[in-house]
């Protein structure tokens, strides 16, 4: 897909940062690398939004609002990133597993299921 995320390493202590941190959270070491984090992670918390946020920011879609999940998604160097959760069936997403779709303007990660439906796999 050519999408990741950028995060950062602790190279005193080795915990992970997301986004990219000038200082570690656990040690409080200043000696940061950078670290292309994993494309896939399980879902560990979310909520879904059924109603449209305040508008200005958000803009209405064309086709009118469509409830959306947000949570976190715990990937394999064990950081929790917020993100929009893209899916077919809110009930199944607890613990689900995810792939990173998107970046901008904020990370987005979808179930295999909703990208079969998009026809994003095969």
């Amino acid at each position: 897909m050519g999408r990741s995320l950028t995060g950062s390493r602790c190279r005193n202590c080795g915990n992970v940062a997301f986004p990219p941190a000038r200082g570690c959270q656990s040690c409080g070491g200043s000696d940061q690398e950078t670290l292309e984090l994993g494309t896939c992670g399980t879902v560990w918390g979310f909520t879904v939004q059924r109603f449209a946020p305040k508008s200005p920011p958000y803009v209405v879609p064309e086709g009118g609002f469509v409830p959306f999940a947000v949570g976190y998604v715990e990937l394999p160097e064990g950081v929790k990133v917020e993100a929009v959760l893209d899916c077919t069936d809110f009930a199944r997403l607890d613990g689900a597993e995810v792939t990173l779709v998107a970046t901008e303007p904020v990370p987005r990660f979808a179930t295999d299921a909703a990208l079969v439906s998009e026809g994003a796999t095969s």
